[in-house]
């Protein structure tokens, strides 16, 4: 079992804390995080246990040139996961500001308001074509899980300020 890393400078970058925790994990200092060590450094990082396709498919990509996760794929790992949980975290939390009524979902009613507070000029037909694609079976409401798939699929445009949509089978 992986010794908790020290708290003393426990600040630092990411990259600093995922180093540390991948050292406490490789205990036997073998270079590499084995399935079981990469497990428990996902459980310290992220406080969840990975599925056994996610350990699956990383132990796959790896195994291959090595007996397990080097800390420079490690690193690369954690980055790209942390950096998907804070978008997803953001995404959540930009679609509960324009929920204002706690619904779990947007009518094209909110979905305008929201538009317009965001981008007052934005053309009504824009924002009425843009709630069309984001709908799931034709229900009138968007709610935030259909809000993370496709705005995911669109990250790049996030930066604009304009939510725009692309209809995706």
């Amino acid at each position: 079992m992986c010794a908790a890393p020290s708290r003393a400078g426990s600040g630092g970058s990411g990259r600093e804390r995922y180093a540390r925790v991948f050292e406490a994990c490789d205990e036997d200092k073998k270079g590499y995080l084995s399935r079981e060590d990469f497990k428990v450094a996902v459980v310290m990082l992220f406080g969840y246990k990975p599925s056994k396709v996610e350990v699956d498919s990383v132990m796959a990509s790896v195994q291959q040139k090595n007996s397990g996760v080097l800390l420079e794929e490690f690193l690369k790992l954690m980055s790209t996961k942390k950096a998907a949980q804070l978008h997803h975290s953001e995404i959540r939390q930009i679609f509960t500001a324009f929920d204002m009524q706690y619904r779990g979902f947007l009518t094209l009613e909110d979905f305008k308001r929201a538009f317009n507070s965001v981008a007052p000029k934005l053309p009504e037909r824009i924002i009425v074509e843009a709630f069309r694609k984001m709908r799931l079976k034709r229900k009138a409401e968007i709610n935030v899980r259909r809000s993370l798939q496709v705005h995911g699929k669109t990250k790049h445009q996030q930066k604009k300020n304009v939510w725009r949509f692309v209809q995706h089978g």
